[in-house]
């Protein structure tokens, strides 16, 4: 489902998503409202991004939003007025939730915004990012949550850490070359690409 969202007052304008040509959404996943999807992006059954409450909302180029993934964000305005809290910036932008380019986001993964995940990042299974970071070329393993930090550039966070203070998150361990997981991203990135430009083919 791709549709437009409603106007409130903690949303002043019915948005409709923006989606390259070349992104995918699933028939069973839904992307509503102030949505912007790049190119390639493949969005797979049972996906939620839904920018109706906090937006906008951006997912990147060539990433991936797998089964049960939920993208949403707490209100970043009311009555007109933005809720800065709620709001992080990116390249001179803000947003309630913003996704980079090359992410994958592994199944029943949470990024609630205000979140954001930079490019070439890897989002392990259920986990949970929220009011938090993070950085460029990072894994966050399965089952983690994320509260209140900022991940560094190339770290990762190891399987069901619950991550809330910041000088532990400055300590992450640094993603080697002898790292199990350094490749998997680009592997899973290859994989859902294809699938976007497959699926999208059958329309």
């Amino acid at each position: 489902m791709i549709g437009k969202c409603v106007q409130t007052d903690f949303s002043s304008k019915a948005c409709e998503p923006t989606m390259d040509p070349t992104a995918y959404v699933h028939p069973m996943g839904a992307v509503i409202g102030n949505v912007t999807l790049g190119k390639n992006v493949f969005v797979a059954p049972f996906a939620s991004v839904r920018g109706d409450e906090g937006q906008p909302l951006h997912v990147g180029d060539d990433s991936n939003v797998q089964d049960g993934v939920v993208i949403h964000a707490l209100e970043t305005e009311e009555h007109g007025k933005p809720v800065e809290k709620n709001l992080m910036e990116v390249d001179g932008k803000k947003y309630g939730a913003y996704v980079g380019n090359r992410v994958s986001l592994a199944h029943q993964v949470q990024i609630h915004g205000p979140a954001v995940v930079l490019d070439d990042t890897f989002v392990g299974m259920k986990v949970l990012v929220f009011r938090s970071k993070v950085g460029k070329g990072c894994v966050i393993e399965p089952g983690c949550i994320l509260m209140g930090v900022s991940v560094p550039d190339g770290r990762y966070v190891p399987a069901g850490t619950v991550l809330r203070d910041q000088a532990v998150a400055d300590k992450l361990p640094v993603i080697t070359d002898d790292y199990p997981l350094k490749t998997l991203n680009k592997g899973v990135v290859h994989v859902n690409k294809s699938l976007a430009k497959g699926y999208a083919a059958q329309k």
